[in-house]
């Protein structure tokens, strides 16, 4: 029996899997439940099809709804291979038909598989990678609920009162926040006056110092505005609720991050990620949790800087040669992170900042310096890795050497 290949158009409810042979032939074709009998049942159904012969499976999800899938083909040492929904989606022009049907997918995703030779096999992913995957997941999503409601009490301060709006950071100001909680009125403000107004501050646990300025500036910002707007009452009473709500997110949002640094130490590459300076606990959790924390999965620095878009690709057309662009497709969360740490090496690294300053020596913007520093500094996290060493300064190997 020649060798089979299985795509899977994975779903939430059910999955469609095609079956194909060496020649493009249909040998099956079948909607499955996503449950695990059921899955399991297709599975013994496609190795008695090939009766002995190799199947190499694949998918077009590598977590979600294909997640129970995924973990059933790697624990019995199925060969499974990722291939994008969007590889799918532009694959499908080459295909017969313009209707787009499940059944149609999975036989493009088999398809797709036989014939291309550049596909890395999907392996399974380590559980304090899948930790830290939810976690950050998790984390993004209280940081942009963070992000709105603080968006949220900004303009709804602006309706009635803007001269309080614009005179605190509210993203980094926690005394601005708790002062919010009592008083949100220019009245309100005015009659309590400075010396209430910080002590109230410094009993509900803002520094002295902190609440001394915090009330100099709202008192200050009150006394300019002396005029009351319509609905101001009941906009108070939402920039109180907006106010309390940004504090809770902060608390849940410190909570996690502390489940985040405790779940990265546990991996066995977290101080060598950390040794890399610019990246400390958060953005190591970040790496691992979008790399997998397995560097065998890329095959090469090349190919994870493709995906971090830090690895430009030619845009030729015509005559015209030579134009590098940054890929389409590049996981955003990678390119943020390399970048974010490049910044910081870039003032704290002596060899990141000689190379970040060479860059700008050739006529290089800031941008580009930095994100031809961030290309660099990946290489050598890649090596690090690879080696199982820590990150040194060319001063201290040239100590050690000497030593």
């Amino acid at each position: 029996m020649p060798e089979l290949w299985a795509g899977t158009d994975a779903g939430k409810a059910e999955h469609h899997c095609t079956v194909i042979d060496t020649d493009g032939v249909t040998m099956l074709s079948r909607r499955v439940p996503n449950s695990e009998s059921e899955l399991l049942e297709l599975l013994g159904d496609v190795l008695e099809l090939a009766d002995g012969a190799p199947v190499t499976w694949a998918v077009d999800l590598n977590s979600g709804g294909a997640a129970l899938w995924i973990a059933l083909l790697v624990g019995h040492g199925q060969k499974l291979l990722y291939i994008p929904g969007r590889t799918v989606h532009h694959a499908s022009a080459a295909y017969r038909g313009s209707g787009k049907t499940d059944a149609k997918d999975a036989f493009i995703i088999a398809d797709t598989a036989r014939m291309r030779h550049d596909l890395l096999p999907l392996q399974e992913t380590s559980e304090i990678a899948i930790d830290l995957r939810i976690l950050t997941a998790r984390r993004a999503d209280l940081s942009a609920d963070r992000t709105r409601a603080i968006n949220r009490l900004r303009g709804q301060m602006l309706e009635y009162f803007p001269a309080l709006e614009r005179a605190f950071d509210y993203s980094t100001s926690k005394s601005a926040l708790v002062l919010l909680t009592g008083y949100q009125t220019p009245a309100a403000l005015r009659r309590v006056g400075r010396a209430r107004l910080a002590t109230w501050l410094n009993n509900r646990g803002v520094r002295t110092d902190h609440a001394r300025n915090a009330a100099d500036t709202a008192v200050a910002a009150a006394e300019t505005q002396h005029a009351a707007v319509r609905g101001e009452r009941t906009a108070a009473k939402m920039v109180h609720a907006l106010a309390r709500d940004v504090m809770t997110l902060d608390r849940e949002i410190e909570e996690l991050e502390a489940l985040i640094v405790g779940c990265f130490r546990k991996h066995p590459d977290a101080a060598v990620i950390t040794s890399m300076p610019g990246i400390g606990y958060l953005l190591g959790a970040e790496f691992i949790s979008t790399t997998g924390g397995d560097m065998s999965a890329f095959g090469s620095p090349d190919r994870l800087a493709g995906v971090a878009g830090l690895a430009p690709v030619p845009r030729d057309s015509g005559k015209v040669s030579g134009n590098l662009r940054r890929p389409r497709r590049y996981n955003r969360r990678l390119l943020r992170l390399f970048y974010l740490s490049a910044q910081v090496a870039a003032v704290c690294c002596p060899e990141s900042k000689r190379f970040y300053q060479r860059k700008r020596a050739e006529g290089k913007s800031h941008k580009q310096a930095v994100l031809a520093l961030a290309r660099r500094r990946l290489n050598v996290l890649w090596a690090l890795m690879r080696d199982h060493r820590y990150f040194e300064t060319a001063a201290a190997r040239a100590g050690a050497t000497a030593t």
